[in-house]
């Protein structure tokens, strides 16, 4: 298929493959679950009663006294005793193969073909780091609220656009399908494309 340059006569052939594949709305869903939960940190712990420190001896004999019996000062039960079911730390990541993840990046990739929110552009580039540079783009570009997907870094196009409130950049290494699931209008370059094909293929 073949996908219009924004603004220009030109068009860019893709890959039926990536850019025009059914919508997978579950195995979409199983990527966007898969990266939030690699992301979840899993360090909170507390100690219980084996972790404490002190407790040692049994704090009073067994019979005798009038009251209950104990056997360590740590129980859940006293003050600055063990947690009851003390949290651990845990990993939260699901697993997801490879090809699973890259049929989910092209479903969405075709989705977004679909629905017209994907603009093509030979090259975005800002001559400095400014934010009325990268403004100047979007206006160009008719999006706002947008993500744009470069082939490589570009540390002036990071920092005009990092004050502008839902404008993200990002690279084809660090793009994913929360990114692009979270995003209203994507903007590739040409250069992104190739690569993406590349990987997806």
């Amino acid at each position: 298929m073949d996908l219009q340059l924004h603004k220009a006569s030109d068009k860019v052939s893709v890959a039926d493959a990536i850019f025009a594949r059914e919508f997978n709305e579950g195995l979409v869903h199983q990527a966007v679950v898969s990266f939030l939960a690699g992301a979840r940190s899993g360090t909170k712990a507390q100690k219980n009663r084996a972790a404490v420190s002190g407790g040692g001896a049994k704090p009073w004999r067994q019979k005798g006294t009038g009251r209950a019996r104990a056997g360590t000062i740590r129980s859940p039960i006293w003050r600055s005793g063990g947690q009851t079911f003390a949290a651990a730390p845990r990993d939260h990541s699901v697993k997801l193969n490879k090809k699973m993840y890259r049929a989910a990046i092209s479903s969405i990739l075709s989705e977004l073909v679909r629905q017209d929110r994907l603009k093509v552009v030979e090259d975005i580039t800002v001559d400095s780091a400014k934010t009325k540079g990268m403004v100047a783009k979007l206006n160009d570009l008719e999006v706002s609220k947008v993500l744009i997907v470069t082939e490589t870094g570009d540390e002036n196009l990071y920092l005009s656009a990092r004050n502008l409130h839902q404008v993200e950049i990002t690279d084809v290494a660090g793009m994913s399908a929360v990114d692009l699931v979270g995003a209203e209008n994507v903007v590739m370059t040409v250069g992104s494309l190739r690569a993406i094909e590349e990987w997806l293929s």
